[in-house]
């Protein structure tokens, strides 16, 4: 007696949630055509307003890199990216500061792209143990030194997270200075002609006199010579092409061989890491935005 009436009340409480999410699959099919339409003409806007438009999609770019991480950290109340977000902040102010300065002070080209190398470097060097961390934990080698699998993954996670974003950031940050920097020392413009003529001796991102010759070794820093003849010093290059994202000689705009120019195999990573970065800030500063969009449509149509 007691089971078929538990069995009756199962059957009245199977057909009311039928009767209450009916319809649901028509309008989670619009949700999802919604989503799909949203993406693609997201995309399209997107990459039309980066072909026409670079400084202002750099610009507004950056300030999405910059805040919406923030927002959602300190909703969550996640003090040690905020603390360390902080730290991040106030030195790349004061570098971006420097190089924004005019007349520009002769040390101030070499101060940013140390900054933002080793920057670039420690983020790289982060997401790379924070992924190790997860492949390890994965395979199981986390048991072997008696490390809980949730504590070890959200570890991993957390230093993978830290060296992909601060990695993007830095590179947009870094992009920007170099633009601006470049500019102001004179030897390269965004088109036309530099403004003024470059010595043999004279490195064109920084304008300080090279000292070491291109076969010698040098103690702080070696002299790159690209596949144009002219010469840099190795920071000023390696800042240039791989943080500042521009894969061309600062003088005369040829395009440089990374290849060429980074023959040691150990080097070859950062330039596909560079990559990844690239990627993955479309993900990071118009993702959230985008979906933020797609459920406000959803809200005004009343599809939840």
């Amino acid at each position: 007696m007691d089971w078929s009436i538990t069995m009756n009340r199962s059957r009245v409480e199977h057909a009311k949630m039928h009767a209450k999410h009916k319809g649901h699959e028509a309008m989670h099919a619009e949700m999802v055509l919604i989503l799909i339409v949203t993406l693609v003409v997201a995309q399209l806007v997107l990459v039309q307003w980066k072909q026409r438009h670079p400084k202002s999609y750099n610009l507004v770019t950056l300030f999405q890199m910059w805040v919406v991480p923030l927002y959602f950290t300190t909703k969550l109340h996640w003090w040690r990216f905020l603390t360390t977000w902080f730290i991040f902040s106030v030195i790349t102010a004061f570098v971006s500061y420097r190089a924004t300065r005019k007349p520009l002070a002769c040390t101030t080209p070499r101060l940013v792209y140390k900054w933002f190398l080793l920057l670039y470097k420690i983020s790289y060097a982060t997401g790379i143990v924070g992924y190790s961390v997860v492949m390890f934990t994965l395979f199981g080698i986390n048991l072997i030194f008696r490390i809980k699998p949730e504590d070890a993954m959200d570890f991993g996670v957390s230093l993978l997270f830290y060296g992909l974003y601060y990695g993007v950031l830095g590179r947009d940050f870094a992009e920007m200075c170099a633009d601006f920097m470049a500019s102001t020392v004179g030897y390269y413009s965004a088109s036309g002609m530099p403004t003024k003529h470059l010595s043999d001796n004279i490195c064109a991102v920084c304008g300080q006199p090279i000292l070491v010759d291109v076969s010698e070794e040098g103690i702080i820093e070696n002299t790159y010579r690209l596949s144009c003849n002219h010469v840099f010093h190795e920071f000023c290059i390696r800042g240039w092409c791989i943080v500042g994202k521009k894969q061309m000689c600062p003088y005369c705009k040829e395009k440089v061989d990374l290849k060429r120019m980074f023959s040691n195999p150990w080097e070859r990573p950062h330039v596909m890491y560079g990559q990844l970065l690239d990627w993955l800030r479309y993900l990071v500063a118009w993702q959230p935005v985008i979906i933020g969009f797609v459920q406000g449509i959803n809200y005004a149509l009343g599809l939840e």
